[in-house]
C-alpha cells in the first residue's frame, strides 16, 4: 500500500525548482501537463519530494 501523508516530505514550486534547477515556470509547466504530480493547498501547488526525485531519474526526451 502507499505510505502514509505524514511520511511524505511536500516541496514547494520554487524549491522544486531549485533542486531541479529551471525555472518555476518550466515546474508548473511539468504540473500542470502531468509530467509532475502535485497537491493544490489554496492557490500554491506542492509537490512530494519522491516525485522530484522520480522525474529527475527519467531520461530525457529528444526535442526538435
Amino acid at each position: 500500500m502507499s505510505q502514509d501523508l505524514s511520511d511524505v516530505r511536500f516541496l514547494t514550486v520554487a524549491e522544486v525548482a531549485d533542486v531541479m534547477r529551471v525555472s518555476k515556470m518550466t515546474v508548473y509547466r511539468m504540473v500542470h501537463s502531468g509530467e509532475l504530480p502535485a497537491i493544490r493547498f489554496g492557490k500554491s501547488f506542492r509537490v512530494p519530494e519522491t516525485a522530484v526525485q522520480a522525474a529527475m531519474q527519467r531520461p530525457v526526451s529528444d526535442v526538435g
